[in-house]
């Protein structure tokens, strides 16, 4: 990697850490803690990229971006924010930032994204206009979005969101109940070029209705501006058919269509319950939101945001124990984050002392089910991709560190048990008929017994 990058970080360790392996890649760089001299060097024409934390003592590193464009419209600028809410990256997205990282960031990943940035800015630099500086979004109360978390799958998700924000396209919300769809459907109309126009929710009994007028009344109410589909898995077949066709009358002038499932359709759509064609129309972007219990990171987060809100609201101040923190770690939140937030507010409403202890927490959690109910957030899930959600949060468990060595061992001793135990039970713990059944060696199957420590108990016929 060849150029010459302009760091802004008001973080020394950060500065460093940059400087550093931007140097061993073989770049040169000019590191800063200050907006002014970062657009002093911009103003001279020095640098082939700028990495820029948002929030800075002389300013916001955000707002500097269409003064850098207007500058040097082929610069490209990477963003760093340890703000993780959706908001940062929307407003780096608007403000025509080339990328966007959370702190904290993979550092190889920052390195391969710098590389990209300069090998392209030098054509970027020949072509590229000034053209209209574009707004770049205000928010006056960002923190009262819950959209926050800094995982991998909600940093991707937050990146996707900005890019379709205003795409000529339809959208297809899913995710498990709690999850914040309605959220995300609010966030791509609120931070779009369609914001001052309409936003109208038309749920499944609205589609449903015996009047067939209801449904274009929906769509010429939101004018230009969004028409939100709520319960798409729950339209019958008249109601699909009418969506079908209103569909097919807006023009170019009409609304933005998104859609919400809060299952996964493909099933619906194997046994016909679900029309094809409608899929197809609704599903130009699909953004899935990932289940609370495959985020386990972002719970401390959203923890800390809930209780700031609650103590808004109620001016008790309250926080969680470390013995707190990891029962809400382990616990699986069926009702993914709508119900940790209900949780917080409870807690921070009844407590007595100001830290929320284990048994403060395991006492409001009691009567909640301890896991998702069948079915739920389960529906069409594959063997693969059940070990793949126990695996993750295997690794999630493990907090910021990696697990022991060993991995691999004491994950396939996890599976291989209860396998060799199903396959005992159901060959009715003949242990020939076990190994035959399974294709394995009698004595491999005995070895495995012993080690696994299984209990071979005669319990029902052969199969």
């Amino acid at each position: 990697m060849d150029g010459t990058v302009l760091v802004a970080d008001d973080d020394r360790t950060i500065r460093t850490v940059l400087t550093q392996a931007l140097t061993r890649a073989g770049c040169r760089v000019h590191a800063t803690s200050s907006l002014t001299t970062l657009m002093r060097w911009v103003e001279e024409g020095k640098g082939d990229l700028v990495v820029s934390d948002v929030i800075m003592p002389d300013g916001n590193g955000i707002e500097m971006l269409p003064r850098i464009r207007a500058l040097r419209p082929g610069l490209p600028v990477i963003v760093i924010s340890a703000q993780n809410t959706i908001m940062t990256a929307i407003q780096a997205t608007e403000a025509d930032a080339w990328d966007y990282l959370p702190k904290p960031f993979d550092l190889p990943d920052l390195l391969g994204r710098a590389a990209r940035a300069i090998q392209g800015s030098g054509a970027a630099a020949r072509t590229a206009s000034p053209g209209p500086v574009r707004e770049v979004i205000e928010v006056t109360d960002d923190n009262d979005l819950p959209l926050v978390g800094r995982t991998p799958v909600m940093q991707a998700l937050y990146r996707l969101v900005a890019r379709v924000m205003n795409a000529e396209l339809p959208v297809l919300v899913t995710g498990e109940s709690g999850t914040g769809k309605s959220l995300i459907a609010k966030a791509l109309h609120d931070f779009s070029d369609r914001r001052a126009q309409p936003f109208v929710l038309a749920t499944a009994q609205d589609l449903g209705a015996s009047d067939p007028g209801v449904v274009s009344a929906l769509a010429a109410r939101a004018r230009a501006g969004t028409l939100v589909i709520d319960g798409l898995g729950d339209l019958d077949a008249a109601a699909q058919a009418r969506l079908v066709r209103l569909l097919d009358g807006l023009d170019a002038e009409g609304p933005r269509v998104i859609a919400v499932a809060d299952s996964a359709l493909a099933p619906a759509l194997e046994d016909g319950s679900f029309r094809q064609d409608l899929y197809y129309r609704l599903g130009g972007v699909t953004l899935h939101l990932p289940s609370l219990r495959e985020r386990i990171e972002d719970i401390p987060l959203l923890a800390d945001h809930f209780l700031a809100r609650a103590a808004r609201e109620t001016g008790y101040a309250r926080s969680f124990s470390p013995a707190a923190l990891e029962v809400m770690r382990q616990y699986e939140w069926p009702g993914n984050v709508r119900q940790l937030a209900n949780i917080v507010r409870r807690l921070v409403i009844t407590g007595q002392e100001a830290e929320i202890s284990r048994a403060d927490l395991e006492a409001a959690l009691r009567g909640h089910p301890a896991v998702a109910s069948p079915g739920e957030g389960r529906h069409g899930e594959t063997l693969a991709e059940a070990v793949g959600r126990h695996v993750r949060r295997y690794f999630e468990l493990h907090g910021g560190e990696l697990p022991p060595p060993g991995v691999y061992g004491r994950i396939l001793r996890e599976v291989e048990a209860p396998l060799i135990e199903v396959a005992l039970e159901y060959s009715g713990g003949n242990q020939a008929r076990c190994a035959e059944l399974m294709g394995i060696n009698r004595n491999t199957l005995r070895k495995k017994i012993t080690d696994l420590d299984i209990r071979v108990t005669r319990r029902r016929k052969l199969m």
